[in-house]
């Protein structure tokens, strides 16, 4: 069965808590060459079959479930590369999805 991909990200103007105790600690056991991480949500979403009314429901779920859009982006909706509409270029989301 297919699934759907879905990215979600702290909006870039808010602060990232978790993302700069992470490059904290990276920093601490010398990986100083890292200047930042940001930390997000991924959910992987099965469906029956991928075509662009399930995006679409999919994108309308993202935003409005998935997300908190005050404080988050939804980056991106997209099949996953292991299904084959992936693959072929069919039913991919054209382009990340930002508030």
């Amino acid at each position: 069965m297919p699934t759907i991909v879905v990215d979600v990200m702290p909006k870039a103007e808010l602060l990232d808590p978790a993302g700069k105790a992470v490059a904290g600690s990276l920093a601490r056991q010398g990986k100083a060459h890292i200047s930042g991480v940001r930390i997000g949500k991924r959910f992987e979403i099965t469906v029956d079959e991928v075509n662009e009314a399930v995006l679409a429901e999919v994108r309308e779920i993202a935003e409005s479930m998935l997300s908190n859009s005050v404080i988050e982006d939804v980056i991106d909706v997209r099949v996953a590369e292991d299904h084959p509409a992936a693959n072929a270029g069919e039913a991919h989301a054209e382009a990340s999805v930002s508030r």
